[in-house]
């Protein structure tokens, strides 16, 4: 019986760009930025994950996720540490996966707010239709099928969207 090869951290970050968010199937794990980090030891695989907010209710099966995919390919000894500090912001998804978002019909976040200080204004930035690309919408309702999305209505193409807010 030949043993597996310890596994590389390049080939780990391969097999969770497979795992995708159970929410937004679309996007990976790592797309998101949910991976803050993968360090293997031997055959030891150390990840640092960080949830979208503190109370998203995906995490647990994010993880199960997590650990299943690499199970698949013979990697047992994982290690999974959540953490919250520093805090996620969508600043941490690349434009690869904005791109896929909006293909799938949310619009992409905006940059989040610099500096740790949230500005209260009556107005918010218009929300450009994934569907038409007009900035001509309207938000509807702040909370959608998640607490990350926002719903809005395009009054070009009149398609409802959702919205991946920026935070």
């Amino acid at each position: 019986m030949v043993a597996n090869p310890a596994p590389t951290r390049e080939r780990v970050l391969e097999i969770l760009e497979s795992v995708k968010d159970p929410e937004v199937p679309v996007v990976s794990v790592v797309e998101l930025g949910i991976v803050r980090n993968v360090a293997v030891d031997g055959a030891r695989v150390s990840i640092t994950i960080t949830p979208t907010y503190s109370g998203c209710p995906a995490m647990r099966e994010i993880e199960q996720d997590i650990r299943a995919a690499l199970t698949a390919e013979g990697i047992t000894d994982v290690v999974l540490d959540t953490v919250h500090a520093p805090a996620w912001t969508t600043d941490w998804i690349g434009a690869e996966a904005r791109e896929k978002l909006r293909r799938y019909g949310i619009a992409p976040p905006g940059p989040a707010e610099q500096g740790g200080l949230v500005m209260l204004t009556r107005r918010r930035a218009a929300v450009v239709c994934p569907h038409c690309g007009s900035s001509n919408t309207e938000l509807r309702s702040e909370f959608g099928s998640t607490a990350c999305k926002a719903i809005h209505v395009c009054n070009a193409c009149r398609e409802p969207f959702d919205e991946f807010k920026a935070f």
